[in-house]
């Protein structure tokens, strides 16, 4: 680089009447540069430009003819990359254009205005900054290193890195050529990220892509999964589109461990999901029936590429609590229990009610870990869903069936069971009665109709006693 300045500056002494100024310029490889090379005007005549770069020769240069020549090594596929625009002549603009730079492109160049009685040179030291990938494709647990690399170096340069817009702080060694973020291949590193460059007032940044191959969901270890007791959860595991992992298999850790050693039992409903329902890189399992003692961390596993791509989540189990006080045996009290409510920031119940469609609606929210229910109110019996928030929302809820007549005991029980015996005894006495009403109104309608003809009664009977005093009569003879 001293080598550099020498030779300009020497090449300047030499030239009379020629003003020098050293420019810095950053450019991303790949993308279009702009060497600036501005002049005040000083001459009706078109000047001859030179543009040339050190220890490589002419880039491009225009004679006060008009003729224009291209240095050999600046074209590509029969196009020149570079060019100097005409249509910015007439404001003594010369800057030079590079398009699709390259690392070799990096340099120092000189651009040469001369006019009839003078001329003007400006030096331009074009650094281009690219960013790599060790690998196209890290697979987890892969060793990565990304590369910040300046050509040429500016030494004392300050390097910034980020990852998706967010600062990533590494420790940058200034003295080398390039800036370099060590780091095992992990998913949190997926994305884009950015070298800032920062040298004498001027800022040159340049971006690469990075996908890590490997498990996408859960897209952290210690995921937690929320489900209430009695529902089904999916425990996820899905890999990247396209891999196909080898030797998948499902655990259970013992708690506070993930020794590979210490494994617990698999819950009795757990299943993997349907072959036919799911993609090869989907290695997802189902907890059909959780149960409260089923909470605990799960690992998922296979292997890719001979790399074992590991994935652990907490499955977080919740539950209600239901007692009653002792003094006052006609409330309720429920508590919302989970295995681990570290996360858990709110709790709300709310009271769900359906119409005769099925249409749910809810009552109003009341906050807390535990709500507090009248038996004897018919508003406050049904069903009760607990809800319980983390900072970024609502991370699940269960629900709890409180019945009106189950929980009526002690003074409440008794009246009951006296109320019932005398209800069930004044029916008895009202059916007998209305039997002996019944009996009474048959005899009253028998007796009725035979009053209704009182003559022919009488002569029926006169008639009855005729015949029987004839039959004596006989008898007697």
């Amino acid at each position: 680089m001293l080598l550099e300045y020498f030779i300009f500056g020497l090449i300047t002494f030499l030239m009379t009447g020629a003003q020098c100024e050293v420019t810095e310029v950053f450019a991303e490889a790949g993308s279009q540069a702009v060497l600036p090379c501005k002049c005040n005007p000083s001459a009706s005549s078109p000047p001859a430009i030179l543009w040339t770069q050190v220890n490589k020769g002419t880039v491009w240069r225009k004679l006060k003819s008009g003729l224009q020549y291209w240095g050999s090594s600046w074209t590509q596929k029969g196009v020149q990359r570079v060019r100097c625009p005409h249509s910015q002549f007439e404001r003594n603009d010369f800057s030079l254009q590079i398009n699709s730079v390259t690392e070799e492109d990096g340099g120092v160049y000189s651009c040469l205005v001369q006019h009839k009685d003078n001329s003007v040179e400006n030096v331009v030291i074009l650094r281009v900054i690219r960013v790599s990938v060790s690998s196209a494709v890290p697979i987890s647990g892969d060793d990565l290193s990304i590369t910040c690399k300046v050509t040429p170096w500016p030494s004392g340069a300050k390097v910034q890195w980020k990852l998706n817009n967010s600062p990533f702080y590494i420790t940058v060694d200034r003295d080398t050529d390039k800036s370099v973020v060590m780091q095992k291949a992990t998913r949190r590193l997926s994305g884009n990220w950015t070298c800032i460059v920062s040298y004498k007032g001027k800022e040159g940044r340049a971006s690469a892509s990075l996908s890590v191959k490997g498990i996408m969901q859960p897209p952290k270890d210690n995921t937690k999964l929320y489900a209430a007791v009695g529902s089904a959860v999916t425990l996820p595991c899905v890999f990247a589109p396209g891999l196909n992992p080898f030797g998948s298999e499902w655990e259970k850790l013992k708690s506070g461990t993930i020794s590979k050693t210490a494994l617990g039992q698999l819950p009795p409903s757990f299943s993997l999901s349907s072959q036919s329902s799911r993609m090869p890189w989907d290695k997802s399992a189902r907890v059909e029936e959780v149960g409260y003692k089923d909470e605990g961390s799960y690992r998922c596993s296979g292997t890719i590429r001979r790399q074992k791509v590991t994935r652990t989540m907490q499955l977080v189990v919740a539950k209600i609590d239901s007692s009653t006080p002792s003094k006052t045996k006609a409330a309720v009290t429920l508590t919302c229990q989970l295995t681990d409510a570290s996360d858990v920031t709110d709790y709300e119940w709310v009271r769900v009610t359906y119409d005769i469609n099925g249409t749910q609606s809810v009552g109003p929210i009341q906050k807390g870990k535990t709500i507090s229910i009248s038996r004897e109110s018919d508003e406050k019996w049904g069903e009760w869903a607990c809800r319980f928030y983390g900072k970024e929302g609502i991370l699940g809820n269960i629900t709890y069936h409180v019945p009106l007549m189950a929980g009526l005991t002690g003074q409440k029980s008794k009246g009951l069971s006296h109320n019932t015996t005398a209800v069930a005894g004044l029916s008895i006495l009202l059916v007998v009665l209305l039997l002996i009403l019944v009996q009474m109104f048959k005899n009253h309608q028998r007796r009725k109709r035979i009053f209704q003809y009182p003559a022919l009664e009488t002569i029926v009977h006169t008639i009855s006693n005729e015949r029987e005093e004839r039959e004596r009569n006989q008898v007697k003879n």
